[in-house]
């Protein structure tokens, strides 16, 4: 059971990578991208939760109301990683989502009230340093690099403020909720700029793209990852995750070839901030395991 979850998170990971190649071939703009596939995530979410689990989706207003805040976050990650695609490639945004790493380390104990991990702090300064390095080397790619930045800092807020309300519904609920709430912002935003005709400039092939997006690529995994939790350990998940980047930069590369062609300077700095997460986590694993058993 355990080698069949482990293939099937290694899978909705490599589905993950996939997101930014779509975003790539979806030819629609960031906002509209994003309205889409956040609206066609949150029908496809409502129907399997409603008609195949048969659950309630009631939630408290108090928690209703967070749900959708957090989804204001999920939306402005999505918004600013596809924009980020979008002004320079693949490879760029999927770089800067090691930022996250640096963020949490900062945001996180602020929130849980928690002492600050000195080891998380200095990853994150080696990954700021492989981001300024790949910034002076890819200086053309500057506007994606600080879409990628701000992707990586609205990603971290949204899955910290996450944690906060583990358990306080079922996961699906939150899921729903949260993507349904940062629907509503997107078409807020639509609706103030007055640009809400906007949302029919849309190719039927784009249309087809973002609803294999917001289904395969969106609800499913949300979903299998939340499941498999009962067979794989958070630090098996959150380690294996970090692989999003390298399936993405590898597969951006076979597919779209020069467009997605890097400096050398680009894939070591990336090998290193993927290398220093993983060493990161192999360590607080290591760490976790000594204080529960202290006479190792």
């Amino acid at each position: 059971m355990k080698n069949s979850a482990l293939f099937r998170l290694h899978f909705i990971v490599f589905l993950w990578g996939f997101t930014a190649i779509l975003g790539k071939l979806i030819t629609a703009n960031a906002q509209i991208l994003v309205f889409y596939r956040m609206l066609f995530a949150a029908v496809f979410l409502f129907i399997f939760i409603r008609f195949f689990k048969k659950q309630s989706i009631s939630v408290s207003r108090k928690l209703f109301l967070q749900l959708f805040a957090i989804g204001g976050f999920m939306a402005l990650h999505w918004l600013c990683f596809f924009h980020s695609i979008k002004v320079s490639n693949v490879a760029i945004a999927l770089s800067c989502l090691s930022l996250s790493t640096l963020f949490a380390s900062v945001l996180e104990p602020l929130i849980f009230k928690r002492k600050i991990d000195v080891s998380e702090v200095m990853m994150g300064v080696v990954i700021v340093i492989c981001i300024s390095v790949i910034f002076n080397i890819e200086f053309h790619y500057k506007e994606g690099i600080f879409y990628g930045i701000l992707t990586a800092l609205f990603g971290t807020i949204f899955s910290v403020f996450n944690g906060k309300l583990y358990g306080k519904t079922s996961s699906g609920n939150i899921i729903f909720y949260e993507i349904f709430g940062g629907w509503i912002f997107v078409f807020i935003y639509f609706i103030i700029t007055g640009q809400i005709s906007a949302v029919h400039e849309i190719s039927y092939t784009d249309l087809a793209l973002v609803t294999l997006l917001a289904g395969v690529f969106t609800a499913y995994p949300m979903l299998e990852s939340v499941s498999l939790m009962k067979y794989i350990s958070p630090f098996t998940l959150i380690l294996t995750v970090n692989l999003e980047p390298i399936y993405g930069i590898i597969l951006a590369f076979f597919i779209f070839g020069e467009s997605e062609q890097m400096s050398v300077v680009f894939y070591v700095a990336s090998l290193v901030m993927i290398l220093a997460i993983v060493a990161n986590g192999i360590l607080k694993s290591r760490k976790a395991k000594k204080n529960l058993n202290p006479e190792v």
